[in-house]
């Protein structure tokens, strides 16, 4: 199986030299960081706390920058501090960022008619891998950019380490928050008030711990933020990999909690390989087709000796299927006595094609997915664990719904997704108010 999925480097020297200069460049993450992130999953995984994971689909390299970090931190923390409300619980929070530079497509070439002739090009794996304009020079797979991915991880590391150690001021003023989707015409009065009456509650709450004299809520919002990304690119993953000092497992040191997609967890595959060899919590996407038996076998591949915290199942059925699949996966896994963490990814499996050619999603499709899930877990008594979302803190119009009323004609006005469409700040909020109601009761 080719070692990085569907894509592969034309010069091997040129290759060679760039995992040689990963390999001598300082970590990305530190050990004691995975440790401490794997004792709050092994927490949720108990009931005690709840994930929340979000970011962009697929990282570019040019949007590295100031407004770009703030505006995901932002709406990952005020999102955070909606489901502490809901859930009566800390939430873990944990950006898909930092590292987020590959993607897996379905073929791994693209054609396209170019001045009337049929053009076929290497797919778009990510800008890690390679560029997104369809030329040859751009689409070649080209291992210099994995240096450049590990420098703007790095920069963007750093840049949130010192956010959340200076804290976010207007956290604690949820009546400031942006709520226009409040305003919305289509919105009935019963939701409109429930969320109103949430922020006030939010906002009360967060005064009233603030007035105990302990901690301000700067102080409580300097919380430990981690980061998770797709280990799609093996060469990138690897480089990165070592045992540290007085440790005796080797960790990925790119990221606090990689995950496997679903086109590459196979059981032989280079990937699942790779992963059971790491002592990182990692991840593992299933969907709606997942051989109940085949993911026992592969928990006990990534798991042997069940460590809590160390595995989390992030299902992705769709809307249409969860009800019909979800609830078989959790009774197989739970009879055979596997300890893992489940998540729901509502996102990756609800895309769809307007009129029009444009990929979207529906805001009604993940919430009705998301809110399923809730129900099977619940109804198994495994509580789900946590929430795996694509989002980002701007006003994109790459979703469809939501309290706003974005339609499949708005679309064009600002989607500047280069792969998935993304939940937009309004959206990801209501979405955080609809999931708090729906796990608080």
């Amino acid at each position: 199986m080719e070692p990085c999925h569907q894509f592969a480097y034309p010069d091997e020297a040129a290759l060679g030299e760039a995992v040689g200069r990963l390999r001598a460049l300082p970590p990305l993450v530190t050990s004691w960081e995975i440790e401490a992130l794997k004792a709050q999953l092994a927490q949720a995984q108990a009931g005690k706390r709840f994930v929340l994971q979000g970011g962009d689909c697929a990282e570019s390299l040019d949007a590295c920058t100031p407004d770009e970090v703030t505006s995901r931190l932002k709406i990952l923390l005020q999102m955070s501090l909606v489901l502490v409300q809901g859930t009566k619980k800390p939430v873990v929070r944990m950006g898909r960022f930092a590292g987020q530079y590959a993607k897996p497509r379905s073929s791994p070439s693209e054609t396209r008619e170019i001045d009337g002739n049929e053009v076929t090009l290497p797919s778009y794996f990510g800008d890690i891998v390679n560029g997104a304009p369809f030329t040859e020079a751009d689409r070649t797979p080209d291992p210099e950019r994995m240096l450049r991915g590990y420098h703007h991880a790095a920069m963007t590391l750093n840049f949130v380490r010192s956010l959340c150690e200076a804290g976010f001021a207007d956290l604690h003023h949820p009546e400031y928050w942006d709520l226009r989707f409040l305003s919305n015409a289509g919105l009935s009065p019963e939701k409109r008030a429930r969320f109103e009456s949430a922020s006030r509650e939010l906002a009360s709450a967060l005064r009233f711990m603030e007035a105990l004299g302990e901690k301000s809520v700067d102080d409580l919002s300097r919380v430990r933020f981690f980061t998770g990304h797709e280990g799609l690119n093996l060469y990138y993953e690897s480089a990165q990999t070592r045992k540290v000092p007085r440790r005796q497992d080797f960790y990925n040191l790119t990221t606090h909690m990689p995950w496997i997609g679903e086109r590459t967890r196979a059981l032989d595959g280079a990937h699942v390989e790779y992963f059971r060899g790491i002592a990182n919590p990692i991840g593992v996407k299933v969907g709606p087709d997942a051989d109940p038996v085949e993911l026992l076998d592969l928990i006990d591949v990534l798991n042997p000796d069940g460590e809590p915290g160390k595995l989390a199942l992030i299902t992705r059925m769709g809307a249409d299927r969860v009800e019909e699949v979800l609830p078989r996966l959790v009774r197989v896994v739970s009879s055979a006595h596997k300890r893992v963490l489940w998540v729901c990814d509502p996102m990756h499996a609800n895309a769809m094609t307007t009129p029009q050619g444009v990929k979207t999603r529906s805001f009604d499709d993940i919430l009705k997915e998301l809110e399923a899930t809730c129900d099977i877990h619940a109804s198994e008594g495994h509580p789900l664990g946590g929430v795996h979302f694509e989002l980002t803190g701007h006003d994109v119009t790459e979703c469809v719904g939501g309290a706003a009323g974005l339609r499949a004609e708005d679309l064009h006005q600002n989607y500047t997704s280069s792969c998935d469409p993304r939940l937009n700040y309004e959206q990801s909020l209501e979405m955080a108010f609809l999931l708090a109601r729906k796990l608080g009761g």
